[in-house]
């Protein structure tokens, strides 16, 4: 009898939970879809190259400044809510298209600390592209983790859902061009971008994993522990029959060699897996190394001329951002810059 009414109390008491997360994600969603609606109706006519109607923000990054939007934003799907912040910079012009780029953090960061991280807002506002930053709640996981490992009781999968319904949102009420979108995870990020991608291959032109485990190596929280200590073999990608290849997104992985969080031999599984997928080989390993950064190896798996996966391995890289602010977690300021790196990687597949 003990056992029946403890257990009904924490259903009870879940269903609560859930209930005001949701009431409070609509009540949230309501004045950013409003900002939205606004700002994609015929009155964006009047914005001007000199910002007038815009806000001029400083975009996350410790007093660096961008002309732009720091949007918030909530999807909302069967498995629950997820809120999002959106980056959109100036001088987007009325009927114009532009790329999208879809940011995963990592476990203990948010949207706000992971663009601060990154300093990708600065890239965008030169470039001209949207980033997007999905944000994991700390109801779904304490430490602020994405489930991409739970893929056996489907927890995952509803958040592969809720962050495309955020994609799908955005690519509605802002600029974006539904054929040019990419993701880029870090850590539990990057994990949960590959299994996005794979769940969805054709709906992203590039796939790029910094530190991350690679999809098929963890079924639950204590077999992802042993996938991150590198002591799980990943599950083989389907092959990919050769007339398909255009559809499999191009993968750039990055991994740090002193990486003590996530085995640096999750990279090398995650190139190989995928390359194997699209029946592609490695070329020559290069060494680069730019100014008195941290110095890198290249190599490049390719498929009749065309590059399949880029995999950079950094033999200095702790579990960091490479290039990141060093004020933030996670970031390190001396290894090569990995926000021009991925920016780089997804302009080419945009242009290809």
């Amino acid at each position: 009898m003990a056992k029946r009414s403890w257990t009904s109390i924490f259903t009870r008491s879940m269903t609560r939970s859930l209930a005001t997360l949701q009431r409070s994600a609509l009540r949230s969603a309501l004045p950013a879809t409003r900002r939205a609606l606004k700002a994609v109706t015929p009155t964006v006519a009047r914005v001007k190259p000199v910002a007038r109607g815009r806000t001029a923000v400083k975009a996350p990054g410790k007093g660096a400044t961008a002309a732009g939007q720091w949007l918030p934003g909530v999807a909302i799907g069967p498995s629950g809510a997820r809120r999002y912040r959106l980056y959109r910079p100036a001088g987007i012009r009325p009927g114009e298209r532009v790329p999208l780029l879809v940011m995963l953090h990592g476990c203990g960061q948010d949207a706000k600390g992971f663009a601060d991280s990154t300093r990708m807002n600065r890239i965008a506002a030169r470039e001209g592209f949207l980033v997007l930053y999905p944000e994991q709640e700390r109801l779904a996981n304490a430490q602020g983790c994405w489930n991409w490992f739970d893929t056996r009781s489907g927890r995952a999968w509803g958040e592969v859902a809720l962050i495309m319904a955020a994609i799908d949102q955005v690519c509605t009420l802002y600029p974006a061009d539904l054929e040019r979108v990419a993701v880029a995870g870090l850590s539990a990020g990057a994990s949960m971008a590959a299994l996005l991608v794979t769940r969805h291959p054709t709906r992203f032109r590039a796939l790029v994993m910094h530190s991350g485990v690679p999809p098929g190596s963890a079924h639950s929280t204590l077999s992802a522990l042993g996938a991150m200590r590198g002591r799980r073999p990943a599950a083989a990608l389907p092959a990919v029959p050769m007339a398909l290849t255009v559809n499999l997104p191009p993968l750039l992985v990055i991994h740090g060699g002193r990486d003590a969080v996530v085995a640096p031999g999750n990279g090398d599984t995650a190139a190989q897996g995928w390359a194997d997928a699209a029946g592609a080989s490695a070329g020559a390993p290069r060494t680069m190394q730019r100014g008195k950064r941290h110095p890198m190896t290249v190599t490049d798996f390719r498929l009749r001329g065309r590059t399949v996966v880029t995999q950079i391995g950094i033999p200095g890289l702790a579990h960091a951002w490479s290039g990141g602010a060093a004020s933030e977690p996670y970031g390190d300021a001396k290894g090569p810059d990995a926000s021009r790196m991925v920016w780089a990687f997804a302009a080419r597949q945009f242009k290809s």
